[in-house]
């Protein structure tokens, strides 16, 4: 009975209050509020240590690779991501994500948000979604990820998004109430308690090969991830070829050499 009259106290809180996410401590509960200033400002973070990279090796090819394999600090491109499992709501329900289950399957498209019930953050999450058969025919997955809990994830997929919610997602939003994954990725603000929009793409192998960071006034472009994501996936199926700026599907590539790229600049 009390386990029960709790749960309904703290859904009427929810309900009252959706810009607020609740989070239980030792003594009492403490509020999260949306940062007054909204401006992402910060003091210079130190360089954090990240996990090494996977070791591939070259084969046979004799030119040389042109695939970054990172140090081992930042930035985290070239890097094996942070491996992390949270809990994350889909289809309306609590469910368990781990990235490192998507290795050897799935590319993945890993973004953070500030917090739920803000302004530009759902129509980036809803932009995905609305997107998100197109990137499960190139194989990928999405993720999004705040510090808000998962409650406070559920509450916002069930509000319209006529009236600022999300409304029914196509892939999990994933909660990081403890702000490690945030910290893992470089992304949190830690006098904020909050993330940056960060965005990254992670290949098969779980390699970073794509990030971009903005601040928090300035949404992501979903068209400009799927031609990423497309570059990527080419120049891993072509090993022997390289992108130029702003190449899609179906355009001429470049040869990573001095005089084969000429073939390239002879027909633009």
């Amino acid at each position: 009975m009390a386990c029960s009259a709790a749960t309904t106290a703290a859904a009427s809180f929810m309900a009252s209050n959706p810009t607020r996410a609740l989070f239980p401590s030792s003594s009492s509960s403490q509020i999260l509020t949306i940062p007054r200033s909204f401006s992402g400002l910060r003091q210079p973070l130190r360089s954090a240590r990240v996990p090494r990279s996977l070791s591939f090796s070259r084969g046979s090819h004799s030119r040389r690779s042109f695939v970054v394999k990172a140090s081992g600090d930042a930035p985290l491109v070239g890097n094996k991501a942070p491996d992390f499992e949270a809990e994350a709501v889909f289809d309306q329900e609590f469910i368990t994500v781990k990235l490192s289950e998507y290795i050897g399957k799935k590319y993945v498209i890993l973004f953070f948000y500030p917090l739920d019930f803000t302004f530009v953050c759902p129509t980036e999450i809803t932009a995905f979604s609305d997107r998100h058969a197109e990137f499960e025919k190139l194989n990928t997955e999405i993720l999004g990820v705040s510090i808000d809990s998962v409650f406070s994830h559920l509450a916002w997929v069930q509000t319209d998004r006529k009236s600022g919610g999300l409304g029914d997602l196509n892939y999990p939003l994933i909660s990081d109430v403890t702000k490690s994954i945030s910290k893992s990725f470089g992304v949190l603000i830690p006098d904020q308690g909050i993330a940056l929009r960060g965005l990254f793409i992670i290949d098969k192998e779980g390699v970073i090969q794509h990030s971009t960071i903005n601040n928090l006034a300035i949404g992501r472009s979903v068209d400009e991830t799927m031609r990423t994501l497309q570059a990527l996936q080419y120049v891993q199926e072509n090993p022997d070829e390289v992108c130029p700026a702003g190449w899609k599907p179906g355009e001429k590539s470049m040869k990573p050499d001095p005089k084969l790229s000429k073939e390239y600049f002879a027909a633009i």
